[in-house]
């Protein structure tokens, strides 16, 4: 099957300040050396590759004293113009929330405000189609599909976690075009597992080994799927499906539980602006 690419808008964070310093997540250990250095020179990698694929990538500048900001994909969620900012549930992250409502207020959204309950963007939210999944469990409160749903006028899928090591949907599963996704089954309750079948018979899941790579924190244009190198079993799966899968090296930000997706916030104008 021949897969067609789509022009996307994301938004990124520089890791100017990137460190791990704290643990706020099962990946994070501060005892581990940090070189921020490295990061951006990863994170830098990625800005070009989305670049040289055709896509826009606007920047937020980082603020000092917030070393995940990095992660952009977990600031908001953009919908046909309207924009959900996080409520984080931790405190080391929650002067993110500021930076993004000033960034999408400046730029005169159609509607802008945060989230009433704890919501942490993109790192629970994605869009499939006409559809948001919606991941609960660790750092999203279970009240925020209803939130969601209602602010944005679509319909939502709400999925729970219960693997502490997957603590964002975006860690367990990756959309990779309107009709097909990827994920790791044991990151899902039963009842999510069983939702999922129905909604995408077809979907790629991921190994254990693929998973604990990061394999599905992944960004896709419909046509190229920008995932962990070290996910071989899923970049082999993705090329039987007709995907032009993209190793990417980012080592460094994953010591603080992220890679490829929580880099990567995406700007939708409307439902034609998909992923």
């Amino acid at each position: 099957m021949r897969r067609t690419a789509t022009q996307r808008h994301y938004l990124m964070v520089r890791p100017t300040y990137f460190d791990v310093n704290y643990s706020i997540n099962p990946w994070m250990d501060p005892k581990k050396p940090i070189s921020t250095e490295l990061a951006i020179t990863q994170w830098e990698w990625l800005r070009d590759l989305y670049l040289e694929l055709g896509h826009r990538v606007d920047q937020l500048d980082p603020r000092p004293g917030l070393p995940d900001m990095v992660f952009a994909a977990n600031g908001a969620t953009v919908l046909n113009g309207r924009v959900l900012v996080a409520r984080f549930r931790y405190p080391q992250r929650r002067a993110e929330s500021n930076a993004y409502l000033d960034w999408f207020r400046a730029r005169h959204y159609g509607a802008v405000r945060q989230a009433r309950w704890l919501n942490e963007g993109e790192g629970d939210c994605l869009l499939a189609g006409s559809r948001l999944l919606a991941g609960s469990g660790f750092r999203t409160d279970s009240r925020s599909p209803a939130e969601l749903q209602k602010y944005f006028g679509v319909p939502v899928a709400g999925l729970t976690l219960v693997d502490p090591r997957y603590y964002h949907l975006d860690t367990a599963l990756a959309v990779l075009d309107e009709d097909t996704v990827m994920y790791y089954p044991q990151a899902f309750s039963a009842g999510s597992r069983q939702l999922l079948k129905e909604l995408y018979p077809d979907a790629i899941t991921a190994s254990a080994e693929d998973a604990a790579a990061f394999g599905l924190n992944a960004v896709s244009d419909g046509r190229h799927v920008v995932l962990p190198q070290a996910s071989t079993g899923l970049i082999a799966r993705l090329r039987e499906h007709g995907f032009e899968p993209i190793g990417a090296d980012l080592s460094e930000l994953l010591k603080a539980g992220g890679s490829v997706k929580c880099c990567t916030l995406e700007l939708r104008a409307g439902l034609g602006e998909l992923g």
